[in-house]
């Protein structure tokens, strides 16, 4: 029998994914561990191993294809003593319905959904009787009995607005109804359905509540003449980053606090470091950054407020026992978090070994996913450009991050006398639900004095 090569997820989030390269032609003989094609994420770009051993009979993907879904048919595998050319000539038949295929680790079936890592991926079929004894098992849906596929957000927004599923077309795999299409419903109009008990609202009062939608993108092209610009389609990860920052800033209640930290011992000490480390063909076995030291405090000042190295969920607060550090690398087309894991048990020395091989890596597109997702806070440095200061934004699960600026000469006063001295503002940004406003100071207090007295991380 036919041996089905699918499109692997290759994170707990992903749902879709390019098939930018295939390593394997028709006809080759493939043995289990053979790379056999390349898969690129939003943010990076993994090789797939075969698990199987035969021939390659038919490339059901091509090669540049975009947004292939998560278990969808790529490739199919003549097994042994079978005809290479004939499952090709059958393999259309081969190919198996999205829902038949394998069902994930930790599956859960709970009242028609299915609950995967976690996470709400499909709904399987309306339950026969009403959710937590009401009237109506699908209060957003005019059809109780049809299958309703769509994101527990689009679900919850539909219901909110009095919204029927049932008559939108969903963008998402599989046609799952997701936000954007909601979204999109809102504005353009859509089938309201009454909710249970509540009362007609007045005509004359609707245009005044409704919010003016957004402008679409024929309005704003329309605002330019034409020929005037280029049109640059939004690649995975620029897609990624645009809908996380929006969740974050539309979701998370920022609050922003500003320290200035004097650099003069750090930048003696990290000289002083840098000059006696140990030589490896004819290379030191290090070389510290300032921005290395800045992780190295930040991870300190966590581990010494541990109250602040937290995640919010809505349903508890998870207190982290290491200070995991992120750390923004600006790549081609967009940005990665690239995580310094555990980095308060760590040297300056391997802080600063780990950060350039997680950096070259990163702007490779060969990070793996474990390597840019979690973590427990974020630095973004910005002082190699000359900013003075500015605001990163959070993101979440992280309840902090650092953003950092350049390190400048400025008059300080001392003892009254008013002396030159090497400053470098910082801004800690909060999420105000999880870290309060005098905690995210006493964090940002003793990140300031691992700064300015170096040695303490040393020690």
């Amino acid at each position: 029998m036919p041996i089905n090569i699918l499109m692997p997820a290759l994170s707990p989030t992903m749902e879709k994914g390019n098939l930018a390269k295939w390593l394997k032609k028709e006809g080759d003989t493939i043995k289990s561990g053979d790379v056999i094609a390349e898969i690129e994420t939003d943010k990076a770009t993994m090789e797939v191993e075969a698990v199987d051993e035969g021939v390659l009979a038919k490339i059901v993907v091509a090669a540049g294809t975009q947004d292939v879904p998560v278990n969808q048919l790529i490739a199919l595998i003549a097994g042994e003593g079978e005809d290479a050319k004939a499952v090709a000539a059958g393999g259309a038949a081969a190919a198996p319905a999205p829902a038949a295929a394998p069902a994930p680790v930790a599956e859960i079936q709970n009242g028609g959904h299915t609950l995967t890592n976690g996470k709400i991926e499909n709904e399987r079929t309306a339950p026969s009787k009403p959710l937590g004894g009401g009237s109506d098992p699908w209060p957003w849906s005019s059809n109780p009995g049809s299958r309703v596929f769509a994101s527990p957000l689009a679900k919850r927004i539909a219901k909110d607005a009095g919204i029927d599923l049932a008559a939108i077309k969903g963008s998402g795999p599989h046609g799952r109804v997701v936000m954007a299409d909601v979204e999109a419903a809102k504005s353009g109009g859509a089938k309201i359905i009454p909710m249970p008990g509540a009362a007609a609202a007045a005509p004359a009062a609707s245009p005044k509540a409704a919010p003016a939608p957004a402008m679409g993108d024929d309005q704003i092209k329309k605002l330019f003449a034409e020929g005037s610009y280029e049109e640059i389609p939004h690649d995975g990860m620029r897609k990624t980053i645009a809908r996380r920052l929006q969740e974050s800033k539309s979701t998370v209640p920022h609050f922003y606090l500003t320290v200035d930290c004097e650099l003069d011992a750090l930048l003696a000490l990290r000289e002083q470091i840098n000059k006696s480390a140990p030589v490896k063909d004819g290379k030191p076995a290090f070389k510290l950054s300032v921005n290395d030291m800045v992780i190295k405090a930040m991870a300190m000042a966590l581990k010494a407020v541990p109250d602040a190295n937290v995640s919010w969920t809505e349903g508890s607060m998870l207190k982290h026992r290491h200070a995991d550090v992120g750390v923004a690398v600006s790549i081609p087309g967009g940005l990665i978090t690239p995580i310094i894991r555990g980095a308060c048990h760590k040297t300056l020395s391997t802080i600063s070994n780990e950060m350039k091989d997680l950096a070259a890596r990163a702007k490779a597109r060969k990070l793996k996913p474990e390597e840019y997702q979690g973590g427990t806070t974020a630095v973004s440095n910005l002082g190699m450009f000359g900013v003075k200061d500015f605001a990163a934004v959070i993101n979440p699960p992280h309840a902090t991050i650092l953003a950092v600026g350049a390190g400048e000469q400025r008059a300080v006063v001392k003892g009254g006398q008013v002396i030159a001295a090497t400053v470098m503002s910082v801004t800690l940004s909060t999420d105000h639900r999880a870290v309060d406003g005098a905690l995210g100071a006493e964090l940002l207090q003793a990140f300031k004095g691992y700064i300015e007295n170096p040695m303490g991380m040393l020690v």
